[in-house]
């Protein structure tokens, strides 16, 4: 593949991921695949994946910040106590071999499907925030755990995330949306440096494709909160069936 044609497909999916994960989640399922069909080890287009991610998520907070949408120190606790599950879990990612990470990364992504097909909608309405006491304490363990799976593979971890801001701690679709892009950025940190001593990382195919990241995320992040979201459910449900089905028989010598 021609390098510019490559560089304009990781920067066109990477729009398009960004403006996906800001606005809900589960885009990873289209750029981890993505990498690994450009030729990268899955441990390597896994590590690759979290830099547009680190990138994007920075830009969606600095998005939702400069419309007044934080929710601090709340969303602190919860990313340092993620951060520390990502180390557990990118380590884990790391052990696992080349194809027992596709198939564990196809059978996630049609569970994820099936979530974003299947969930419950999200509350819009007024309700009394829970960010202090036990329900602090409660999402403080649970975030630990997210953070395992989100050093893992990430794909999908936006509606686990919404999915709990929401119903435990009371938060509006807005600010859900915003801790969720706060907490992902304090775990990538931890995650992208475990991949990065391990020399798993391709920079360039990682800072190219979060030109795309960053772009989608900071349009998504200041001017769409709910548009689009039944598009964007029937195409991820095409692309993830396609490219289960390769992901599935992919071997590695």
């Amino acid at each position: 593949m021609d390098i510019w044609i490559q560089y304009a497909i990781l920067i066109a999916v990477g729009f398009v991921v960004g403006f996906i994960n800001t606005v809900a989640g589960g885009a990873s399922l289209l750029s981890l695949p993505m990498f690994i069909f450009m030729g990268l080890p899955p441990a390597v287009a896994n590590g690759t994946n979290r830099v547009a991610i680190l990138v994007q998520t920075a830009v969606g907070a600095a998005g939702f910040k400069s419309k007044g949408v934080g929710n601090f120190p709340f969303n602190l606790y919860l990313g340092l106590s993620a951060m520390v599950g990502a180390v557990i879990g990118a380590q884990i990612s790391l052990d696992i071999k080349g194809e027992t990470f596709n198939k564990v990364l196809v059978v996630i992504m049609f569970a994820v499907v099936a979530l974003m097909v299947f969930k419950p909608k999200a509350k819009t309405q007024d309700v009394v925030e829970r960010l202090t006491g036990k329900h602090l304490w409660l999402s403080i363990v649970a975030f630990f755990f997210i953070g395992i799976y989100g050093g893992f593979i990430n794909a999908g971890i936006g509606f686990v995330i919404m999915l709990f801001l929401n119903y435990v701690n009371r938060l509006s679709l807005v600010k859900t949306n915003a801790t969720k892009v706060s907490v992902v950025f304090f775990y990538t940190i931890a995650a992208l440096a475990v991949f990065v001593i391990n020399d798993k990382v391709n920079w360039t195919m990682g800072l190219v494709h979060a030109i795309g990241n960053a772009s989608g995320a900071w349009v998504s992040a200041r001017y769409s909160v709910k548009k689009g979201d039944g598009y964007i459910r029937a195409f991820l449900v095409v692309m993830v069936i396609a490219m289960s089905i390769k992901l599935w028989f992919t071997t590695y010598e």
